[in-house]
């Protein structure tokens, strides 16, 4: 089993920035992506960023030029640099850990955290 575990949220100004973190834990598993998702009162949870195991990485419109996802798979851990925030940045952020596990490598499970919350005042 994969644990995933995201830190960093909070309050802060409109305009402001904010880093989270997430790490995921355990024993006999390949990550082979990790991303964050958030999602609003009222709204459907939503794909902010996507970092894979190879490197790449990709962004929701909204987010572009203003949120960086980076990655250390040596420590099965990403973060999230967010710049420019604004009051509809307002939500719960939660870390999503792509994963397979020994011995069944031919099969990738998606693994969640319990998410952090982010709140952008204006």
């Amino acid at each position: 089993q994969v644990q995933v575990l995201e830190s960093g949220g909070g309050l802060v100004q409109a305009g402001g920035s904010l880093r989270l973190s997430c790490a995921a834990t355990g024993s006999r598993f390949s990550v082979k992506a990790m991303a964050w998702y958030r999602q609003a009162p009222g709204k459907q949870r939503e794909l902010v960023a996507v970092s894979t195991s190879g490197g790449s990485t990709d962004y929701a419109d909204s987010m572009k030029g203003r949120f960086t996802i980076s990655g250390d798979y040596a420590k099965n851990t990403v973060w999230l640099q967010m710049s420019s925030l604004k009051p509809e940045d307002t939500a719960i952020y939660y870390c999503n850990v792509r994963a397979a596990n020994y011995p069944n490598w031919w099969e990738e499970n998606d693994y969640w955290g319990r998410g952090t919350e982010v709140t952008v005042s204006s």
